[in-house]
């Protein structure tokens, strides 16, 4: 077990807390594993109400003393990134990576094993029994990537006024993982393909304008709200069944502060709309009505525009493809398997490495991507990236379901 995650009980609630200041609490293999250890365990305790996800704030440099709220940065790609390289000082990564074996699903290669077991955790958070045991988690600062695979698959997700959530995979060359080809995809309009390509950075009013979280609560009131839900899991007949926290989460809910309907978002979903709506358009389609609008006028559309130009090409291209793939599965198990073999293919290729290496290696900010348009990211290309893994493909372990009478 790692001291990055802290699992612990009080009363009849089954808490995570993340605790790995040095990254946000980003999500490393240990914390995974951790969590994949023990959440079966608790999903099989009758006696368990719900589940509670909650961040450790973290110290802020050249601040002695001062902390951050944080939730979770998301997963730990720098060292994904370090074993595909060979750089992480193991040998089979050493080896994999001068014959090229990386990138196709092989087990004892971290570039394989932390998407496969990442992805069974997503699995098993998404498929928990929420009519009995509610998962709660609290976005008090930063929700990305990763943390919101931990999170957004629950029933409950808490922001503050602290909240900043974002999705920027396509920045760093990869693409929105942990399940988002699925809840991406089912989201009205344009704002799936909005946050998927682009990455923007999310706000406390935009998240509750767009259904991403459930209930507001001011940071100062965060303690208070936890010790509540410990006293929800206890009352009454513990083994009664059904959601016990819905009345107590409802009680702190308080939107006095917050406008969603002035967000970002809401000020903006026309055009968002305008531009980014539609399963069944390409990239390129997106680009030519932003740069209409644009012509018009749209400060909007350019700015989009200049941010979609940033971003790689192949992710921009295969995200779209993905999330219209996605649409179309059945349910969270079979997105997720789709979504491991188009992390391998990432893994195969440049602009995952570029990307990591321009903004969390040497930090300048400026991949070279390849290809370096859109035009020679083909449909084979994309197509490529849903390549069956034959005997490597996603296998999900399904969890026993909680019996309570």
């Amino acid at each position: 077990m790692t001291t990055k995650l802290l699992p612990s009980r009080s009363g009849n609630l089954g808490i995570f807390e993340l605790n790995n200041s040095a990254t946000l609490n980003s999500l490393d293999l240990d914390m995974v594993r951790s969590i994949n250890h023990v959440l079966p365990q608790w999903q099989s305790d009758a006696t368990l109400r719900a589940t509670l996800m909650i961040g450790r704030a973290t110290l802020m440099i050249g601040r002695p003393g001062a902390k951050r709220p944080c939730f979770c940065a998301g997963g730990d790609v720098k060292t994904v990134y370090m074993s595909g390289k060979g750089l992480s000082g193991s040998q089979a990564d050493e080896e994999a990576a001068r014959t090229n074996q990386h990138g196709y699903g092989h087990r004892g290669l971290l570039t394989a094993d932390f998407f496969r077991e990442e992805y069974q955790m997503n699995h098993t958070l998404a498929t928990q029994d929420h009519d009995n045991m509610p998962q709660v988690s609290i976005w008090d600062g930063v929700v990305m990537g990763g943390g919101v695979g931990l999170s957004l698959h629950g029933k409950y997700r808490v922001c503050t006024e602290n909240t900043l959530f974002a999705k920027p995979e396509t920045a760093i060359g990869l693409f929105p993982d942990v399940g988002g080809m699925w809840w991406l995809s089912r989201m009205k309009g344009g704002l799936g393909n909005y946050i998927a390509l682009t990455g923007h950075r999310l706000k406390a009013d935009d998240v509750l304008y767009a259904g991403l979280a459930t209930h507001f609560v001011p940071s100062e009131k965060l303690e208070e709200l936890k010790s509540a839900l410990i006293a929800a899991t206890i009352s009454g007949d513990d083994l009664k069944g059904g959601d016990c926290v819905a009345s107590t989460l409802m009680s702190f809910h308080d939107e006095s502060d917050v406008n969603k309907n002035e967000s970002f978002l809401a000020k903006n979903r026309a055009e968002i709309d305008q531009a980014f709506d539609g399963k069944e358009q390409k990239v390129e389609d997106i680009l030519a009505s932003l740069e209409t609008m644009a012509a018009c006028g749209s400060t909007f559309a350019s700015k989009s525009l200049d941010t979609l130009s940033k971003m790689s090409p192949s992710s921009l291209k295969v995200t779209q493809e993905g999330i219209r793939r996605g649409s179309e599965l059945p349910n969270i198990g079979e997105v997720l398997k789709m979504e491991y073999r188009m992390s391998q293919t990432f893994i195969k290729n440049h602009d995952f490495y570029e990307g990591i290496r321009a903004v969390l290696v040497d930090k300048d900010q400026n991949p070279k991507w390849i290809p370096d348009n859109l035009d020679n990211v083909t449909d084979q290309i994309v197509g490529s990236y849903f390549d069956d893994l034959g005997e490597h493909e996603l296998e999900l372990v399904p969890v026993k379901k909680m019996s309570k009478m």
